[in-house]
């Protein structure tokens, strides 16, 4: 079961269960600072997640909308940039444009391509009218198509994209990591660490290997996901010199 927030009738949560690490009350260390540690290793195992593996397209479970949206194909428009999720979530990356077909009704991926390839024209990219089967990702949430379009057609683009966790804010109560639960305790050994370092608390050195140790199961974690994808045997590039 996932470790909720702040559960104070038992001392489950992690609030309580940073403090009894630390030692300390409330008044000695806020909510608040327990909510902006925590945040912080929300955003290192997000960071963690997406890195980790580009098949798995990992997503926090306390999002409550899929990681995709559309958005108006604009006449003449071949640039389109998407920083938010359609509830106000920093978009980090994208991982797919698609195009609607205006004939059969379907949404058909278009193909990412780097206009610093020699194959791809500059002088024309993004340049001229004509239906498009190709984008250039110019930045993380930056694309251009390789066509103006020639109509404007109403959630004429989906795109697909990673995003940042939801955060914490003090008064969350039942609210969970959105990781596994086998990786809630990192998220209580981190605050409990942060707060050691900065009220110079005796146990800081035993926090630190513990926090050593959670981050060290959080790699291991993300490294071996995807159990349902079988194992492949791959060889290393042989250089001649």
């Amino acid at each position: 079961m996932s470790t909720a927030f702040s559960e104070a009738t038992n001392n489950t949560g992690m609030v309580q269960q940073v403090r009894s690490f630390m030692r300390v009350d409330a008044n000695q260390w806020p909510t608040a600072k327990i909510v902006n540690s925590v945040n912080n290793w929300l955003d290192t195992l997000t960071g963690y997640a997406i890195l980790a593996d580009r098949r798995f397209q990992w997503d926090n479970t306390e999002h409550t909308k899929l990681p995709e949206g559309t958005c108006e194909l604009t006449e003449d428009v071949s640039d389109y940039s998407w920083l938010t999720d359609e509830q106000g979530n920093d978009i980090l990356t994208l991982t797919g444009v698609s195009l609607l077909n205006s004939t059969s009704g379907y949404y058909e991926p278009l193909t990412p391509v780097d206009r610093n390839d020699k194959s791809i024209d500059t002088s024309t990219f993004g340049q001229i009218s004509g239906t498009p089967s190709q984008y250039d990702k110019i930045a993380d949430n930056i694309i251009r198509l390789d066509y103006k379009p020639s109509a404007t057609v109403a959630s004429g683009l989906k795109f697909f994209f990673q995003r940042v966790s939801p955060r914490f804010a003090a008064t969350d109560t039942t609210k969970t990591t959105g990781f596994s639960p086998l990786l809630d305790r990192g998220f209580i050994i981190a605050a409990a660490y942060d707060g050691a370092l900065t009220l110079g608390l005796k146990n800081l050195q035993a926090l630190a290997i513990e926090r050593q140790l959670e981050e060290q199961k959080m790699i291991k974690a993300f490294a071996i996901r995807n159990q349902d994808e079988e194992s492949r045997i791959t060889m290393n590039d042989i250089t001649f010199m």
